[in-house]
């Protein structure tokens, strides 16, 4: 996949988010590029937008697909709107190659 929402970092794997609150449940439906070209991961989450129940869920969502524990997911920009840019801690190399096969395989 070339281009693709991710950029890895010596500090782990940094992900950029289009969310979605509010929906009928919590995934990720995959890639999606938005109108000015960039590549996001599109994600919808059951929790509000309100006093940061939405960033929390999106941050243990993201976390549990990469196979983290939630606290090892941060968000660095994004606090209150859709787009959000969340840092995984961890081997950025290795989580590069999981969500590639993740969503390779998701088509």
């Amino acid at each position: 996949m070339a281009n693709v929402p991710w950029t890895v970092r010596p500090e782990g794997l940094l992900v950029e988010v289009r969310l979605t609150p509010r929906a009928a449940m919590d995934r990720i439906d995959g890639v999606e590029t938005l109108s000015d070209g960039t590549p996001v991961l599109k994600a919808r989450v059951r929790a509000v937008p309100e006093k940061g129940k939405a960033n929390a869920a999106v941050l243990k969502l993201l976390a549990k697909t990469a196979g983290l524990p939630a606290s090892r997911a941060r968000l660095l920009s994004g606090d209150t709107a859709r787009r959000k840019t969340i840092l995984l801690d961890g081997d950025g190399a290795a989580l590069a190659r999981a969500f590639a096969e993740l969503f390779a395989a998701k088509g």
